[in-house]
Parts: structure tokens; sequence; C-alpha cells
């Protein structure tokens, strides 16, 4: 059986279940009473896991959570349809298939084969966490001008093979291969 979790205990990027819910704590505050009797609060800024909602609520000190039954593994991106996007578990060679909604802008930096983390709760993935970077071949992008840096225009615009559009350095060409952060969604350098 999972271990129960004080809510006093919850702290900065700890995972908890409530009502069968996976969330991820994001921040938590810790009020005291300074009155006899008082009750001490905690409250707690929390993502659920599985609509990715972030909200804020109050909790007594001593409520207790379940630890979630939650796991990640590691998986190749296989294709998208109409129906979602797939991928295939490294470890078993099961295809996991995740919704829309659950990709968020992922297919913007996912290229076939590329390694990501899918998370599972009881079993079943609920959404996946992308590497801090990526690396995108440029598909266009005007060519630098001698000279443009003067007027302060260091950067220009480029599309990169999945459609996402960033702005690059003006010594960047087309067919270049970029890294670009994934939560930023800038250059990151060249790879």
């Amino acid at each position: 059986m999972a271990g129960l979790i004080d809510a006093i205990d919850v702290k900065r990027k700890m995972f908890f279940e409530l009502e069968g819910v996976p969330y991820l704590c994001l921040d938590f505050d810790i009020s005291t009473p300074t009155a006899r009797g008082g009750q001490t609060l905690v409250r707690l800024k929390m993502r659920n896991l599985l609509t990715r909602a972030v909200f804020d609520k109050t909790f007594k000190a001593g409520e207790k959570f379940k630890e979630p039954d939650l796991d990640s593994v590691e998986a190749s991106y296989l294709y998208s349809d109409g129906d979602g996007s797939y991928f295939l578990d490294q470890s078993t060679f099961d295809t996991l298939t995740l919704t829309g909604a659950m990709m968020g802008d992922a297919l913007e930096f996912l290229l076939e084969g590329a390694l990501v983390q899918i998370d599972k709760f009881n079993g079943n993935p609920i959404g996946l966490q992308m590497p801090q970077q990526v690396e995108l071949t440029v598909t266009y992008t005007e060519p630098g001008v001698r000279g443009d840096t003067a007027s302060g225009a260091v950067t220009k615009p480029a599309k990169l093979e999945t459609g996402l559009e960033i702005r690059v350095p003006f010594f960047v060409k087309e067919g270049e291969k970029v890294k670009v952060n994934t939560e930023t969604r800038e250059f990151a350098g060249r790879a």
C-alpha cells in the first residue's frame, strides 16, 4: 500500500494524490496562528496532472494524502494522427497513445524517433516530459546581410522542420541544425 503524506510535509516539486487524482506541488505556504487553539493551515499551489489545471487550495496541517502510483518511462515518438500521438515504450515495446490535450505544444519539437519521458498514473499514460533542448533543421530563413547588426537587428525569423517558427541570429542559414530550448521556445545555439 502507498504511504500517507501529511499536508504540512508537502514541499515544492512533490507529488501527492487527492481524491484519486495525482497532483504536483508548485508552491506552498504554511500559516501558523498566534491564537491559542488555532489550527496550522497549509496553502498549496498545485497542478492537476490529468487536466494540467493549476489552482490554490488550503488544507489543515494534519490532513493526509496518498502517494500517487506515478511512473516515468522512456519512449520514442512514432507518429500522430487524428486520434492522438503514438510512442514506443523502450523497455516493454508497447505502443502508448497520448491525446492532443496531453501533448500540448510538444508536437512542435518532436521528430520521428525522438526520445521523451512518458508519465504514467496507475499504469496509464497521462503526459510527457520533453528534453530541455531539441535539435531541429532550419527549413527556411532569409539570408543574413552584411551590416544587419548595425541597425540592431541581430536576429531574424526562421522556420524549422516541424513547422515551429523562432528567431535566430543573422548568421544561421537554411539547412543548418539548431538547438531550441523547449521551455522558452528560443534559439539555444548551433547543433
